[in-house]
């Protein structure tokens, strides 16, 4: 058998190749390299220093950052060490002839005994490079060993560096070699921004390019901590570049075509910055009535052809007077941006985009408040580089992305045109997969245009490569017309829930739509593990990355801002009301503390309540403003729950809660009849009543009554109200507690209606797995609730945008309670 570098010798004639014939010894830390290799097939030759040689592996595709991709690696002949700096042409006739450049280099540090992983056929490792960052596996794959050439697994890890292959190819993106100085990356190490720059301003001038094709964001989990990061807000509109050559202005979307001609009187304004020559890279927007951008209204612009309203925000200067600026920092870029824009007429349609001094977070949450999409956040070092990186990466308020429209279903009622569109995604093999309906957010002149259009793209068969079953009977269409979709959630089967139409997308080829993942991006140097803090609504929010509940993900900052995004409408149900605090200093399936009282919290304007409503314990506390909300979030707690009475009349209940709990094997349709059939017994007593969901296991029927009785009069009629359910549908009902005696029933949880007895507040998360959160619904939606944890953290952002408040008109009704304690034989 030929070891070390033999088998490399004896392939190779060095008088005619020239590939080194090996030698030096390594230096420093141990060194990878990864080949791009233009041989007979292209492929990637990926290299590793081990015992004195590059031990190396032949990757036909090229590494991947998704960790979900496999990729084949054989294993071939060791090579010198001196190898790793090859770059050049093997003649044709002789081994390996083609082109080979250096595509990544850099040091790699083994987990592990590095030798011993080899022989055994599992090494895992971490890789600092230039394009390859860290961790990896090489595993051999199993009963192949005795082949001539081993046949290895190449997997990136699970980490910060790994990128959805949907998203991002890092071979794509980056092609060439990392040794052409010329096609070096802005940020590559030991290039600080002024050499950067000064690199940059010493270039002749340079012929302005014909096309640009631009950055594009990642969706980012959350913020990145550490410095360097501009934020920006994100415009709900279109992605637009001009070219401007003098008075030749051209304006292109994100995939190259020209939209000048549908833009008149932004290519009038842009040609009158005076700019002479260049490239602009912005947004288009309308703004609504309320101030904000509407996506709806800048293409009902293009629809109607009046886009005088359109304004351009122009956020990036990638090439100006002669000089490719692309190699540039961003930061000294849009300095240069502002300086051009500064005379831009006050008030006209070409804006700059500004950028905010604040944190990630407090201004994601600001914007989320504000109905508007999310924050754009770009690092400030970053130069321009064509295609989907994570130097620029996108905050969302909720869930929203383009869907291809494959069909479309027959409208019901007195609704006309459509029923629902039919939706699909891209899979990474290209094939088209049903991803579910859209039914909501449509008008009726949207409705009629839109059956018109897809009237227009009849196909003869379902165009989705699964969802046979699901779609049921539909009206099938060429997969090209593209929808722009919020939604709450993606369910574990591929599908959206709660999803709300807003317009369709011109900007977006059909076949490019795939789903939108989002990925964690690394903190950056400049900040230490003990600052690592986030501002919310003014207020520090201290360790915002921890996870408080395993089963969603959910961090601290999540919980957070579910808290500022509900604080509208979950005040109102806090206001004047003793509260009692569940706190979870371990997260979820940690300890639980119930605390009603004021003791220690240092909450800011949390309000202690007057001793006298129990005056046998400390201050009982109200949670009554944003600041005291959110400052409790910050103190870990998670669930609030609040009195039947208020501190005004504390006495005096103002309302009756009816809980139903369900115990084991009652499935959710029970739980659904079981609401239904006490509020019909409610109705039959003179009281009506609300519904929510307990964000738990179950429901809650509220019934607001005058507050004139007291604490003693209402529980004894709500446990009436109970007892007679239970003994007339005692195969539904059960008025005892404890889960023996509900097994296969429902629980009626009257005791909610005693003194000092709480329910969970509506808008209130749960401190349970999933993090439910209990929202108030309309009787008309009972039907369509999946379960008491219908809406999470995650998804509840969707039912602030689609619906107002359904207890509208019942809170503060004041019912007599007589006709039913009459009926109840209570009098």
């Amino acid at each position: 058998m030929k070891h070390g570098l033999q088998r490399y010798r004896d392939k190779r004639d060095f008088t005619a190749t020239p590939e080194p014939q090996g030698g030096r010894a390594s230096r420093d830390a141990l060194a990878f390299v990864v080949q791009k290799h233009a041989a007979s097939h292209l492929h990637y030759d990926f290299r590793l220093e081990l015992d004195g040689t590059l031990k190396s592996w032949a990757v036909p595709k090229g590494p991947s950052l998704d960790p979900h991709d496999k990729r084949m690696a054989v294993h071939v002949e060791d090579h010198p060490l001196d190898y790793a700096g090859f770059e050049g042409t093997i003649p044709k006739g002789h081994y390996g002839a083609g082109t080979v450049i250096v595509w990544d280099r850099g040091t790699w540090e083994p987990i592990g005994d590095a030798a011993a992983g080899y022989r055994a056929g599992k090494l895992k490792f971490r890789l600092h490079g230039d394009k390859l960052e860290g961790g990896w596996t090489l595993v051999r794959m199993h009963g192949r060993r005795n082949e001539k050439q081993d046949p290895w697994l190449l997997i990136k890890e699970r980490d910060d560096a790994a990128r959805p292959a949907s998203e991002f190819s890092v071979v794509d993106e980056q092609p060439d070699s990392v040794l052409d100085k010329a096609a070096a990356k802005p940020r590559r190490a030991g290039t600080t921004a002024k050499k950067a720059a000064t690199k940059a301003r010493t270039k002749t001038k340079t012929k302005l390019p014909d096309r640009m094709e631009p950055p594009l964001a990642t969706l980012a989990k959350a913020p990145p901590t550490g410095e360097g990061w501009l934020y920006e807000i994100k415009f709900d509109g279109y992605r637009l570049l001009a070219r401007i050559d003098g008075d030749d202005v051209r304006l292109h979307t994100r995939n190259g075509h020209d939209w000048s001609d549908r833009l008149p009187g932004l290519v009038d304004a842009v040609r009158g910055l005076g700019i002479g020559s260049g490239w602009l890279d912005g947004e288009i927007v309308v703004h609504g009535a309320d101030g904000a951008p509407d996506f709806n209204a800048l293409q009902n612009a293009f629809d109607s052809k009046r886009t005088d309203r359109v304004e351009y925000f122009v956020f990036d200067l990638p090439f100006h007077a002669g000089e490719d600026l692309r190699a540039l920092p961003l930061a000294l870029r849009r300095e240069q941006l502002a300086a051009l824009l500064a005379a831009a007429p006050a008030g006209g349609p070409v804006r700059y985009s500004e950028n905010f001094d604040s944190s990630a977070a407090d201004l994601l949450a600001h914007a989320c408040r504000m109905r508007l999409e999310g924050v754009i956040g770009k690092r400030a070092d970053a130069g321009y580089v064509a295609g989907r990186s994570t130097s620029w990466i996108k905050l969302k308020c909720t869930r929203r992305q383009e869907f291809v429209i494959g069909g479309w279903t027959d409208p019901k009622g007195s609704r006309t045109g459509i029923g629902s569109l039919l939706l699909g995604i891209h899979d990474d093999s290209g094939q088209l997969r049903f991803a579910g309906g859209v039914g909501s957010g449509f008008d009726t002149t949207t409705l009629r245009e839109l059956r018109r259009k897809l009237d227009a793209i009849p196909a003869g068969k379902m165009p989705f490569a699964d969802a046979a079953r699901d779609v049921g009977k539909g009206h099938w269409v060429e997969p090209g017309m593209v929808a722009e979709v919020s939604f709450g959630e993606w369910t574990p089967d591929g599908r959206i829930r709660h999803a709300v139409f807003h317009a369709l997308r011109e900007d977006k080829p059909a076949d490019e739509i795939t789903r939108e993942r989002e990925v964690a991006v690394k903190a950056t140097r400049g900040k230490s593990r003990k600052d690592d803090a986030a501002t919310v609504a003014g207020q520090r929010v201290s360790h915002p990355e921890r996870v408080i509940d395993a089963a969603s993900g959910a961090t601290k900052l999540d919980l957070v801002n579910h808290y500022l995004r509900v604080a509208d409408r979950m005040l109102p149900h806090l206001d004047d009301r003793p509260v009692s605090l569940v706190r979870a200093p371990s997260g979820v399936g940690g300890t639980l503390f119930f605390q009603r009282h004021a003791q220690q919290l240092k909450i800011p304007e949390l309000k202690r309540l007057d001793p006298a409503i129990s005056p046998d314990h400390e201050p009982m506390v109200e949670v009554d403003t944003l600041a005291a909300l959110i400052g409790a979030a910050q103190h870990n707690v998670v669930e609030f729950h609040t009195w039947n009475a208020t501190v005004k009349k504390p006495t005096q209940p103002d309302r009756i809660v009816f809980d139903l709990d369900p115990g084991d094997g009652v499935a959710w349709q029970q739980v659904q009849e079981g609401a239904e059939l006490t509020r019909s017994l409610l109705e039959q007593l003179g009281l009506a009543s609300g519904l929510k969901t307990s964000g738990g296991k179950g429901l809650h029927v509220v019934v607001p009554i005058a507050p004139k009785d007291d604490w003693e009069t209402v529980k004894a009629l709500s446990k009436a109200i109970v007892e007679h359910m239970a003994a007339v549908i005692p195969e539904r009902f059960v008025a005892k507690s404890g889960p023996k005696n509900r097994v296969g029933r429902i629980f009626v949880d009257y005791l909610r209606n005693g003194f000092g007895a709480t329910t969970v507040c509506a808008w209130s998360a749960r401190a349970r797995p999933g993090l439910g959160v209990s929202v108030p619904c309309s009787w008309d939606e009972l039907g369509s609730l999946t379960g008491g944890d219908h809406w999470t953290i995650a998804n509840v952002e969707s039912r602030l945008e689609e619906h107002d408040d359904p207890w509208r008109g019942l809170v503060g009704k004041r019912q007599s309670i007589a006709k039913a304690k009459k009926a109840m034989t209570l009098e």
